[in-house]
């Protein structure tokens, strides 16, 4: 494994260098699996992440598994990506999935033609699309308007795409693979008209350092036209917004679909512990896509739509909202619009064909469904270039957690003692690796976090193997904060911790536990009222009472993720 600690370490005089075959530039689910790809395929490669592992796009979504119902009328070549790669991934990555199933419903003024579409064009695509009685969809989905004049079965689910993206790059990293986190790359090397690597500046540290490798593979998503810039090619994006509003507890147990068009809030899906009414579509200056906020007509939007679908909505509380980029390529007249006519199909650049600048490849477009395949399309042509003839197997190994799925084959006696909720917990997030993280000590399966159960074991177990620096990280990894109550009780909790298990000064644990709730508030300010409002007004209390928190300066940059 790639020795950090020692390429970082400048020695005043000369910027230190490492040499690899590939740099894969990117730490979002694309970005993860080309990492992971291309180390099972035995080539030597390293990631280089400015922020932190799914901390953009990837971990901005809706967490629908696709079945690629969705898009079977307008963009059928998306259709069939979106059903074969949800089959493969069920069957690779099971610890990340909730195969929830999903249903498209239409209500009365809506045009009653698109159900027959839906399940004509869903057939030509080899999609599983069933037509239930509104008596059935009722019964399996209670809090369904009951409005609804008829209903089709698909096989969506939910995904967690930080699960995803780390059981990815730890995969990597365990058959040899690097990593750099909060690392971002200044400048693009370039010699003779060929791209031979990057420079890079560690945000943590103040370290700058150059990675030399034979291909450069561009997996940043939205910000491929800014690498691309710094290759000396020209990408253009358009850069869609995205909204998600987040409901504080499970309102439904399978993915609701208005069955009509795509338009904004036409889809809920359940997540763990809560649901997630997404989204919506608007176009942004290119030059905000490191900070999307929602807007009060998105959140009322999306409130509106989730409404009509689940009236239960009204009597719940709203959580938080956050919003992502969309990683599309430009179009131009009729296809342009707000973003949801150009097609989400993968768009992979081979810039020695296209732009004449060899070394350099270009992976976009997509979408978290179809991570997989556009990780193997871009390595494939990465062997190519490097005379590799070694095949893709991303699609038949399963990730790390995922190669058994039932906790119940273990012995019972390495559990007892230990709450079932608390195990499953465990399980759902770790898959066959929950023997690595609960013990029967106790102070192992102490709950740091009701909300999500996270124990003190869940979290050293991060702490110590996936590259945690703070509380956020600590989110993406655990869920930690995800849950009804924000980090409320569970951030002041985990922030002891990291001085416990990764040795911080108690000042510099207060300082993290700053910025996480710093970072907690901006998904919360935008719908302060109600209940909202009642609940963040209880968080002020505590923070302000116990760690005089009401004055504060944050020490961070503006993910507003959830």
């Amino acid at each position: 494994m790639l020795n950090k600690k020692r390429v970082l370490e400048n020695d005043g005089y000369a910027m230190k260098r490492i040499e690899t075959e590939v740099i894969v530039i990117g730490g979002g689910a694309t970005g993860a699996g080309v990492l992971r790809d291309l180390s099972m395929r035995g080539i030597k490669a390293v990631l280089v992440e400015k922020d932190d592992i799914a901390s953009g796009t990837t971990g901005r979504n809706h967490g629908l598994l696709h079945s690629g119902a969705r898009y079977a009328v307008n963009d059928m070549e998306s259709a069939l990506e979106c059903i074969s790669e949800n089959r493969i991934l069920k069957r690779i990555a099971s610890n990340c999935i909730e195969d929830t199933g999903g249903l498209f419903i239409t209500l009365p003024h809506y045009d009653h033609t698109y159900h027959e579409k839906l399940k004509n064009s869903c057939r030509l695509a080899g999609i599983s699309c069933d037509e239930i009685s509104v008596k059935e969809a009722l019964k399996i989905e209670p809090n369904l308007n009951s409005a609804i004049v008829s209903a089709l079965h698909v096989p969506d689910g939910a995904i967690d795409p930080f699960r995803l993206a780390i059981a990815n790059i730890s995969d990597a990293e365990e058959r040899g693979a690097g990593s750099f986190t909060y690392t971002r790359i200044t400048s693009v090397i370039r010699e003779n008209g060929a791209v031979k690597g990057v420079e890079c500046f560690d945000e943590k540290t103040g370290n700058a350092f150059e990675i030399y490798a034979n291909i450069v593979i561009n997996a940043s998503g939205i910000w491929s036209q800014h690498i691309c810039g710094l290759a000396g090619v020209e990408l253009k994006m358009t850069a869609s917004k995205g909204a998600v509003v987040v409901i504080d507890y499970r309102i439904n147990n399978k993915v609701v679909n208005a069955c009509r068009i795509p338009a904004n809030g036409d889809i809920i899906v359940p997540n763990d512990t809560v649901s997630l009414i997404g989204t919506t579509a608007k176009n942004i200056d290119y030059s905000a896509i490191d900070d999307p906020r929602a807007d009060d007509d998105e959140i009322e939007e999306l409130l509106a739509g989730g409404k009509e679908m689940l009236p239960i909505i009204t009597r719940a509380r709203v959580l938080r909202v956050y919003a992502g980029v969309r990683p599309l390529i430009a179009a131009s007249g009729p296809e342009a619009g707000d973003g949801r006519k150009i097609s989400r199909g993968i768009v992979l650049l081979d810039h020695e064909k296209r732009d004449g600048v060899s070394g350099f490849i270009t992976i976009t477009g997509g979408k978290l469904m179809t991570y997989r395949l556009m990780a193997e399309m871009a390595a494939d042509l990465a062997c190519k270039k490097l005379n590799v003839n070694k095949k893709c197997s991303t699609h038949k190994t399963p990730l790390p957690g995922s190669e058994k799925k039932k906790y119940t084959k273990y012995p019972a006696k390495l559990f007892s003692g230990i709450a079932n909720s608390v195990v499953g917990s465990t399980f759902n997030r770790h898959g066959s690796r929950i023997a690595r993280i609960l013990k029967r000590d106790k102070r192992n399966y102490r709950l740091i976090c009701e909300c999500e159960m996270v124990t003190e074991g869940e979290i050293e177990y991060a702490i110590k193997n996936f590259d945690v620096r703070d509380l956020e990280d600590l989110k993406r990894r655990t869920r930690i904060g995800m849950g009804p109550c924000q980090g409320e009780l569970c951030a002041y909790r985990s922030a002891g911790l990291f001085v416990q298990y990764k040795g911080i000064p108690p000042e510099e644990a207060n300082k993290l536990l700053i910025d996480f709730i710093e970072e907690r508030w901006k998904g919360m300010k935008p719908i302060f009222w109600g209940d909202a409002m009642r609940e963040a007004e209880f968080i002020y209390w505590i923070y302000q009472g116990l760690f005089g928190m009401g004055k504060v300066d944050s020490h961070r940059g503006g993910d507003n993720s959830r």
